[in-house]
């Protein structure tokens, strides 16, 4: 059992990373222009905002959502606790959870691979992105077929899928006004107080992705909590010290792509009933990581040969 949790957290750990890429870059960038002190504050108080208020309770309001029938304290109790009737009411609301989170990350994925400008590892991905006013056609269509398939299982369903769509479209927009905000972000125009506010809201905005995409790693919220925590911290000491390394290996975002389309097909197939070993995902995270790595170090050593 130990090794189990072992094994989802470090997991956890690792998908967190690799999704805040791009959110350590930005950070890392307008770090540059705050005098010292204000760095400081972001660093130290912005860590605490990140994993207690942000990562810590957000996966509590996630369930609280799929579970409207309980209050806040109740999902809390249930966390750290063995109530019977309320473990069957998170059973029983798990495939709204899932299908809802599911459409979301494979949303993510698809806004990635046909819309978002990108270092191709795979001629593929080329190919894809110069078809990206298919994006629309494709994502529609997807989202037809699972609220079809839905209606036939449970209507609620349908609704999660709707509900998951409309999250991705929330984040989105607020993620891609962030990359026009960070020009202003480098300028002088902006107080440090500003930056600092808006660095973390950006945060709250991409920490949705990897809390998202911990349920299909765990239904455990005390999991969760610990994985993507210890997760936020290592990304805050990336931004710090390693981001000219991290930004060096250019496929590492592919990778992170990757294993959230992943994600969120393996939770949209879990709503439906399919079911999957618990070291699946940990597993498919750890594997993209390595083979995009590697792709990653490929790449740089015909950059400096």
């Amino acid at each position: 059992m130990f090794f189990n949790f072992l094994i989802v957290i470090i997991g956890l750990i690792a998908f967190e990373v690799i999704s805040s890429v791009d959110n350590a870059i930005v950070n890392a960038n307008v770090l540059k222009t705050m005098p010292e002190r204000f760095r400081q504050i972001f660093l130290f108080w912005g860590l605490l905002f990140a994993v207690f208020l942000v990562r810590g309770v957000l996966p509590f309001l996630i369930v609280q959502f799929a579970n409207p029938d309980l209050s806040v304290t109740e999902v809390i109790n249930a966390a750290f606790s063995n109530d019977e009737l309320v473990a069957q009411s998170l059973e029983t609301s798990k495939p709204l959870l899932l299908l809802g989170g599911g459409v979301y990350l494979f949303f993510v994925f698809l806004g990635w691979i046909f819309l978002e400008q990108k270092s191709y590892a795979f001629s593929l991905e080329g190919f894809i992105h110069r078809q990206s006013i298919w994006f629309y056609a494709f994502a529609s269509i997807f989202l037809t077929a699972v609220i079809y398939f839905s209606v036939r299982t449970n209507p609620l369903l349908a609704l999660a899928a709707s509900i998951g769509v409309t999250a991705f479209f929330i984040t989105d927009g607020f993620k891609r006004n962030a990359e026009e905000k960070e020009k202003e972000l480098l300028g002088g125009k902006l107080s440090a107080w500003s930056k600092i506010l808006y660095l973390e809201a950006i945060d709250a905005s991409f920490s949705i992705d990897g809390v998202i995409g911990a349920f299909a790693f765990t239904m455990s919220v005390p999991l969760i909590i610990i994985g993507n925590g210890i997760g936020a911290f290592v990304v805050r000491e990336m931004t710090v010290k390693g981001i000219k390394v991290i930004t060096k290996f250019v496929y590492l975002k592919n990778g992170a792509m990757y294993t959230i389309g992943f994600l969120g097909a393996i939770m949209i197939l879990e709503s439906f009933g399919r079911e999957y070993p618990f070291w699946l995902a940990p597993l498919n995270t750890f594997l993209l990581l390595a083979v995009f790595f590697y792709l990653s170090h490929r790449e740089l050593k015909k950059q400096h040969s």
